[in-house]
């Protein structure tokens, strides 16, 4: 399992897709409540999120703080990957433990601004 993550970490998508193809379960979780997904779109992997959002990753779980996968590229300011992630369909008002949608969440870390730029290019 620690390569399976270590792979997402680091976008090593030739051996993500080995994992997946020996049957791997793609949404499988680490120690820390997170999926592969959510690992590469925290570390700025763009391919490797591409991939696994290719391969059916759930862009809408959520980790043990009730975190989602755009949340994490939120955090980090991967906009390219959160375009991304936004484009999967999950629940508009999916909140976090702290009771924050993805909107609130952005407004906490100070990213609101951003986040409207970003969906209002993706509305167009």
């Amino acid at each position: 399992m620690n390569y399976f993550f270590a792979a997402a970490r680091t976008g090593d998508i030739e051996l993500l897709t080995h994992f997946i193809d020996a049957g791997f379960p793609i949404d499988q979780r680490n120690a820390q409540s997170y999926t592969a997904l959510m690992v590469a779109a925290y570390n700025g992997q763009e391919r490797a999120t591409l991939s696994l959002l290719a391969r059916g990753s759930n862009a809408c779980l959520q980790d043990k703080r009730g975190n989602t996968a755009i949340m994490g590229a939120l955090i980090k300011g991967e906009w390219s990957i959160m375009k991304h992630l936004y484009s999967q369909t999950c629940d508009a008002y999916l909140t976090n433990k702290s009771g924050m949608t993805l909107n609130e969440f952005a407004l906490y870390w100070g990213q609101s601004e951003r986040l409207q730029q970003m969906e209002s290019s993706l509305q167009r």
